[in-house]
């Protein structure tokens, strides 16, 4: 639940204070040594991160976990601001101010008495007058209709986004039957241009077809960027399920024929469509277990050998001071700390009764393991910060 007491504004004031202790003298190092050039992977990093876990949301995932990801990537704002107020440009304040201005300025139908707006459609229209005015002011020059759309962004979205801009003043199809008939033209290109082996040809029939198809998932309001994205996470989650039936059953991944692997696709297929349908609505938050442990260095070693081994995602840490895993609905976060985590047993799930008679040679062959007991269907074993953990198929 939100924590309807907290104050925003005194939040992300401390929030500013903590990152100008960060780079102060005597602050982290890290952080000290960081530029533009250096963060650049960061944000970016952060941004998709913000968007995974958007998607994680739509299928059922936690809401808390998504606002942990908009911290980070706010953190990266909150950080190249820090940056410019050192130098002198501008502070996080005309940051907010600046965006601030800019919303009031181009919305006169909410905040200044302007003409009523009649729907979205006629929204996008007077906000591009307004961004043409505004460029004029600025410039000189109303500048090109597409400015605005990231040359660095995906092409998909790009695609998508410049063509957005352009249908504002008129340059559009009439219809989506239209766009799909020129969807159709462009396959018969590119099949022509296969037919003749012409590479050349091929990347440019291909590229109009994936720029056809761009343009028809804006008329039918599918983002093509969103629907890429969402394919690819049925292959990988189909993909990692015939992974998963190969080893249960205990066939090499080389060695299984082609029938045998559409065989298990079929049945991930068929897993997916009994699935509830993604909502917004939260079904299965993300738990996130906090651990330290006092030699983090040796910890994340043997976890980042460990986790894709048990099927678990290894996650870029916010901080330097930290390593995190993932699997479905649990998070695990080590922590580097002077008052590591004791005491604890800590029970791990196992997809089957044959991952937990893979992993005593698994466990073997990593530095700082311990295998502690080891019986059919069940094992416990220790990691190099003495965490136990259990590794069991559940009782059913």
């Amino acid at each position: 639940m939100a924590d309807t007491t907290l104050n925003p504004g005194a939040e992300l004031e401390r929030l500013v204070d903590i990152m100008r202790q960060l780079r102060a003298e005597g602050g982290c190092p890290w952080d000290r040594e960081q530029d533009l050039r250096s963060l650049r992977p960061y944000l970016l990093e952060e941004a998709f991160e913000v968007l995974e876990e958007m998607d994680r949301v739509a299928h059922g995932g936690s809401w808390r976990t998504f606002c942990e990801e908009l911290g980070d990537l706010l953190f990266q704002i909150v950080f190249h601001a820090q940056l410019a107020t050192e130098l002198g440009e501008f502070t996080l304040a005309d940051v907010a101010k600046a965006i601030g201005d800019k919303l009031v300025s181009r919305h006169p139908h909410v905040f200044g008495g302007g003409q009523r707006m009649e729907g979205a459609e006629q929204v996008l229209d007077n906000w591009a007058k307004l961004k043409a005015a505004e460029k004029k002011r600025k410039t000189g020059r109303e500048g090109s209709v597409l400015d605005g759309v990231p040359v660095a962004a995906p092409a998909l979205m790009r695609a998508e986004r410049l063509t957005e801009k352009a249908s504002r003043i008129g340059f559009d199809w009439a219809d989506v039957a239209s766009v799909r008939a020129k969807l159709t033209e462009e396959l018969g290109e590119l099949d022509e241009a296969i037919a003749a082996k012409d590479r050349d040809a091929i990347e440019h029939e291909l590229g109009d077809v994936l720029f056809s198809l761009a343009n028809l998932a804006r008329f039918v309001g599918a983002p093509a960027e969103d629907a890429l994205r969402m394919a690819i996470r049925r292959f990988t989650a189909r993909f990692q399920h015939i992974e998963s039936a190969l080893r249960t059953e205990g066939v090499a991944l080389g060695d299984a024929t082609l029938a045998h692997l559409e065989r298990h696709w079929q049945d991930a297929k068929a897993r997916e469509k009994a699935l509830p349908p993604p909502t917004w609505v939260p079904r299965a938050p993300v738990t996130t277990l906090r651990l330290g442990v006092a030699d983090l260095p040796a910890q994340r070693a043997f976890w980042d050998a460990l986790a894709p081994r048990l099927g678990w995602t290894t996650r870029r840490a916010p901080a330097a001071d930290q390593a995190i895993y993932e699997e479905g609905g649990l998070r695990l976060t080590f922590e580097a700390s002077a008052t590591p985590t004791a005491g604890l047993r800590l029970v791990l799930t196992a997809p089957s009764p044959a991952a937990v008679e893979r992993l005593p040679a698994i466990l073997a062959a990593l530095p700082g393991a311990r295998l502690i007991q080891h019986q059919a269907g069940h094992l416990t074993f220790q990691d190099p910060s003495g965490l136990v953990w259990e590794y069991a198929t559940p009782v059913e």
